[in-house]
């Protein structure tokens, strides 16, 4: 098994970066009035959520990392309201909308998986909207030693989607 070395070596980064420039490149054809409206939210907030967890991945702490994860699944379910919108204002065919729609449940899918392998391996169990913290250490000593197993965790989570 390979090594992580960066954020793009994370396959989910791959395939929100690709499916931002997507969207990006589908909001240019919106109508004029929209373009700095609608597709001005689009645009942000597809770019939010890799661009999330490339900062969260750039931390190197295991709960701004999760932290970061939770975040870019917030601004990915925006995106999806934003294309739930245009779409219901015809600015996707219905055939595009469900493609990207597919397309953001599957990322959201790898996100939600490497959140909970991530919390699993830390510590913390989440069920449904409780989180119960065993040990989550922050800033500790132990943080930068552990994050060689996280990269591992992540890797392993990654080439299993």
């Amino acid at each position: 098994m390979g090594k992580l070395s960066s954020f793009r070596d994370l396959n989910v980064y791959q395939k929100l970066k690709a499916l931002h420039l997507d969207v990006h490149w589908e909001t240019m054809r919106f109508p004029k009035h929209e373009m700095y409206e609608l597709g001005s939210q689009v645009r942000r907030s597809s770019n939010a959520v890799p661009a999330i967890l490339a900062e969260g991945w750039g931390s190197r702490h295991t709960n701004i990392y999760i932290e970061a994860i939770n975040r870019s699944m917030g601004e990915l379910r925006e995106t999806q309201h934003h294309i739930d919108v245009a779409h219901e204002k015809a600015y996707f065919s219905q055939e595009r909308f469900d493609e990207l729609d597919t397309r953001y449940d599957e990322c959201g899918r790898m996100l939600e998986g490497l959140h909970q392998s991530l919390s699993k391996w830390r510590g913390t169990t989440r069920t449904g909207h409780v989180v119960r913290e065993e040990r989550a250490a922050y800033g500790s000593e132990s943080e930068d030693a552990d994050w060689d197993q996280i990269a591992e965790l992540t890797l392993e989570h990654d080439k299993e989607l």
